[in-house]
C-alpha cells in the first residue's frame, strides 16, 4: 500500500469529504509500514475494503412544528465495519451533521471500539436537525420520525446507536420509545438509556472520566500525576463535565470551559457548585459560558476566543473536531503543557498534531482517549444482555481496566527508539491490527 495513491483514488471519489478524508489520511500514514509488513492483507486489499463504509443510509426526516407546520431535515446512518460485532456509535442532532462528518466519525469508531477489546464495530448516524430552541413535544415528534425511518436497520445484534452532540438521555428515550413500539421487542438496542429502564450507571459521565484515566496513566509514565495540575477544557456538555468532575475529584485544578460565545478563565479553579452551575448552563439551551463570569467573583470571561491561549499544565479539546488548530498548539508549547489528550473526536487538525509530536509534547488521540464512553455503552449492552445491573463501583473498576488496557496497547505499538511515545501511531495501529485480522479471517 501507497497512502498517497489509496487517497488520491478517494479524493477522486470524495473530494468534498474534508474530515472523512482527514481522518482516513491520518490512519493510512500511521500503519503504512506494519500493513505492508503483511502481504496477506494486501492480498485480500484489505485497505480499500476498510476505508469505505458497508452501507450508508440516507433519509428524509418529515416531522410537524408546533404549530403544524411540516418540516423537513435530511436523516443518515453510516454503518462502516461490523468485523468485531455489532455496528456501535452514537447519533448527533445538529445543523452542521454531513455526510463527510458521519463517515470520519463512523471510521474512527471502527478502531476505537477495536479498541476497548470489546465485541462492537463501528457506525455513526444524525440528521441536520437542532433540538436547540424546541419544545419538548417537537423533538419528540422528531425523534420519533427519524427512527420510522431507520428501525429496520437497527437492533441489538445488528447496530446499537447511542447519544453524541445534540442526543442526551431524552432523544435517547424517544427514539428507543418509538423504536420498542414498532418492533414489538424490548432489547438493548439503544446505549444511554435512563437509570431505571436499562441504563447504565456512569454512562453519563464515561467519557469525560475516561479520558482523566487515560491522562493519569500518560502522566504516571513520565514520573508525575495529575494532582495540582493545572487544566483547560473546552466545551461544557457532557464530555466536558465529566472530564472537569473527575479531573477535580482527582486534584487537579480546572481553571477553563468554553463555549461557542469564548472561554472562562477562573484562576481558583472548578468545585462542585461550580461544576453544578456549569452543568445548568448547558441545560439551559443557551449555548454560551459568559453567565458563568457574573455568578462567580474572580472568574473572567473571554470572548470568542479559545482556551488554549491558557497557560496550563493539561489541554483537552472537549467540544468538536478540529477544535484546536496548528498556533493553539506552538502556544501550548510556548507555555510549556506537559499533555494534550484529545477527548473530542479528531479534536486536533493534522498541523496540530505534527506540532506536538514534533516537540515531544505528551498527545493522544481521540479514538484512545475518549474510548470511555462507547466502553460503558459496551457494559451497558452487556448488562442488557444479562438483564442484570453492576453497581456504579463495579462499572467504574471496568472503566479503569479498559482505559489501561488502551493505553498499554497504545505503549506496544507507539514507542519510538529515543523513548518517547507516538500514541497516534499506536492507538492506530492497534485498532488496525485487531480490525484487518479479523477481517481477514473472515474472508471478507
Amino acid at each position: 500500500m501507497k497512502v498517497e495513491q489509496v487517497m488520491s483514488r478517494l479524493r477522486a471519489k470524495y473530494g468534498h469529504e474534508a474530515e472523512y478524508l482527514q481522518a482516513v489520511q491520518e490512519v493510512l500514514e500511521s500503519v503504512e509500514d506494519v500493513y505492508n509488513s503483511h502481504p496477506e492483507f494486501e492480498e485480500a486489499n484489505i485497505i480499500d475494503n476498510l476505508v469505505e463504509p458497508d452501507r450508508i443510509f440516507t433519509f428524509k426526516v418529515v416531522w410537524h412544528d408546533d404549530k403544524g407546520r411540516t418540516q423537513v431535515n435530511t436523516g443518515y446512518r453510516v454503518q462502516f465495519n461490523n468485523a468485531l460485532g455489532p455496528y456501535k456509535g452514537g447519533v448527533r442532532f445538529h445543523p452542521s451533521v454531513t455526510l463527510s462528518t458521519l463517515k470520519f466519525l463512523g471510521f474512527e469508531q471502527t478502531f476505537k471500539n477495536a479498541l476497548t477489546t470489546l465485541p462492537m464495530g463501528g457506525a455513526k448516524g444524525g440528521a441536520d436537525f437542532s433540538p436547540k430552541g424546541k419544545s419538548r413535544s417537537e423533538v419528540m415528534r422528531f425523534c420519533q420520525a427519524y427512527i420510522t425511518e431507520l428501525w429496520r436497520h437497527i437492533g441489538a445484534e445488528t447496530d446499537v446507536p447511542a447519544g453524541d452532540i445534540g442526543v442526551a438521555g431524552r432523544e435517547i428515550g424517544y427514539m428507543y420509545g418509538w423504536y420498542k413500539k414498532l418492533a414489538r421487542e424490548n432489547t438493548g438496542v439503544f446505549t444511554g438509556k435512563g437509570i431505571g429502564w436499562g441504563g447504565s450507571l456512569i454512562r453519563p459521565e464515561a467519557t469525560g472520566f475516561g479520558a482523566v484515566y487515560f491522562v493519569q496513566h500518560m502522566l504516571h509514565l513520565q514520573k508525575t500525576d495529575i494532582k495540582d495540575k493545572t487544566v483547560a477544557i473546552s466545551g461544557f456538555g457532557n464530555v466536558a463535565w465529566g472530564a472537569a468532575l473527575k479531573a477535580t475529584e482527582l486534584g487537579a485544578k480546572v481553571v477553563a470551559i468554553s463555549g461557542p460565545d469564548g472561554y472562562i478563565y477562573d484562576e481558583q479553579g472548578l468545585n462542585a457548585e461550580k461544576i453544578a452551575y456549569m452543568v445548568e448552563l448547558r441545560d439551559s439551551c443557551n449555548d454560551v459560558v459568559a453567565p458563568y463570569a457574573e455568578k462567580f467573583a474572580g472568574a473572567k470571561f473571554v470572548a470568542d476566543k479559545k482556551p488554549w491561549e491558557l497557560k496550563v499544565d493539561i489541554a483537552l479539546p472537549c467540544a468538536i473536531q478540529n477544535e484546536l488548530n496548528g498556533d493553539d498548539a506552538k502556544t501550548l508549547i510556548a507555555n510549556k503543557a506537559l499533555c494534550v489528550a484529545e477527548t473530542s473526536n479528531m479534536g486536533c487538525t493534522p498541523e496540530a498534531i505534527n506540532e506536538l509530536i514534533r516537540h515531544k509534547v505528551m498527545f493522544a488521540p481521540g479514538k484512545a482517549v475518549n474510548a470511555g464512553g462507547v466502553s460503558v455503552s459496551g457494559l451497558e449492552m452487556s448488562q442488557n444482555a444479562m438483564k442484570y445491573s453492576w453497581t456504579k463501583e463495579e462499572v467504574d473498576q471496568k472503566l479503569h481496566q479498559i482505559m489501561s488496557n488502551i493505553h498499554e496497547a497504545c505503549l506496544k505499538f507507539g514507542r519510538q527508539p529515543d523513548g518517547y511515545i507516538n500514541y497516534v501511531k499506536g492507538a492506530n495501529i492497534a485498532g488496525f491490527m485487531k480490525v484487518a485480522q479479523a477481517m481477514l479471517e473472515q474472508g471478507v
